[in-house]
């Protein structure tokens, strides 16, 4: 049975750079990088190597770039390290309620710790409103943590205003933006962004999994949550899995010029929605503006659960919304205000720039049974919310 792998948003199939290269630091260049022999210095090398791969992918200095073990741990870095270092200066924090849980959860852990922790709401489209964010921001918030691109609806969030807001209050907050999802799919360019910390994560653009990076710019200063050896500025102490870390420099390397990406991204998502509108209770979650990598929608009446089951069986491979989740309701499209019939049938298709028409076209057409393949009364064709 021929597979469709649809779920790219979760992770990605390694690319053949990254795995060779995995693959040569495990078995050649297997040096610890902190060795002063010939063995440790090839790793080292290579480690090196890899932080100016992914500096350049962000237009940022090789010193501003600390390699973690993901995107769950440079978010915990940021948040938790950023909200340490400027404790003495204020205790308000401005997030929003459809973070991904490596962001939430550290919220959670310092509003334990007396800080006040400020949720914005998005708006139907699950977009944070920029009045939002700039009425949010006071004189003493000292940190700020907004997604670049929701993981489950695709939205993208204005990123852009969160410094404006910065200098509008005077503040002396620090901005955290987690591009885990938009990371060589837009152009994130942190220092033009006015971005401090940023986080990436390494098997979302076809790198090894349990490794990322947090771009900690020049001028920011955050406090280490652990505590060892001095690697990585000592912001991220412990022997660095330099195969790992080679392995990302390599995907980071290969990253495609995202316009061109995007645009048939664009044609894909497009062919996806066509074929979808042969489907009657069909109801489409993600906004018109969003990543077009990212599709999500509901098949009403039917669990999300049955459907994934459904498609697995025949070789398409889709999610429920965030991995991470493990099949608890989405807080993202909880927040966003739909209803729970839309909420308990969300899918979430997520392509990569492997996928082609056909894969595009897949969630439909496995889904054309005897629950789904009934005619649309309307003959509307289907769109993302407008």
């Amino acid at each position: 049975m021929e597979e469709i792998y649809l779920d790219n948003s979760a992770t990605t199939r390694v690319c053949e750079k990254s795995a060779e290269k995995v693959l040569e630091l495990m078995t050649q260049c297997y040096g610890n990088p902190s060795s002063l022999h010939k063995k440790g210095l090839e790793a080292q090398r290579e480690v090196a190597h890899a932080r100016q791969a992914v500096a350049v992918s962000l237009g940022a200095q090789p010193r501003e770039i600390i390699f973690t073990s993901g995107g769950t741990e440079a978010n915990n870095l940021a948040v938790l390290g950023g909200a340490a270092a400027g404790r003495r200066r204020g205790k308000r924090i401005v997030t929003t309620a459809i973070e991904h849980p490596s962001v939430l959860e550290p919220m959670r852990q310092l509003e334990k710790e007396g800080f006040e922790v400020v949720f914005l709401t998005p708006d139907a489209d699950g977009r944070v409103p920029e009045e939002a964010v700039l009425k949010a921001v006071t004189g003493d918030t000292i940190l700020i943590s907004v997604m670049a691109v929701n993981n489950e609806l695709g939205s993208i969030q204005p990123i852009e205003v969160l410094k404006k807001a910065v200098k509008r209050a005077g503040a002396p907050a620090l901005v955290h933006v987690d591009g885990v999802q938009a990371y060589g799919k837009l152009p994130l360019r942190p220092e033009k962004l006015g971005i401090d910390l940023l986080t990436v994560s390494g098997h979302k653009i076809h790198g090894p999994k349990g490794v990322g990076a947090l771009y900690v710019s020049k001028n920011a200063r955050i406090l280490p949550r652990t505590f060892g050896g001095g690697q990585e500025r000592e912001l991220r102490p412990g022997t660095e899995a330099a195969p790992l870390i080679a392995g990302l420099g390599a995907a980071a390397e290969e990253l495609p010029d995202w316009r061109q990406s995007y645009s048939r991204m664009e044609k894909l998502r497009d062919y996806t929605l066509q074929k979808l509108s042969g489907l009657e209770g069909v109801e489409v979650n993600s906004p018109v503006e969003g990543l077009p990598y990212l599709l999500n929608f509901s098949a009403l009446g039917i669990r999300s659960e049955t459907m994934l089951h459904f498609l697995a069986q025949r070789g398409i491979y889709v999610s429920s919304g965030s991995a991470c989740a493990k099949g608890k309701q989405s807080h993202v499209l909880k927040a966003a205000g739909l209803p729970d019939s839309r909420i308990s049938s969300a899918i979430r298709v997520s392509l990569s720039r492997e996928s082609i028409e056909r894969d595009a076209g897949a969630p439909a057409e496995g889904a054309d049974s005897v629950w789904l393949a009934r005619p649309v009364s309307s003959g509307k064709p289907l769109c993302c919310r407008a």
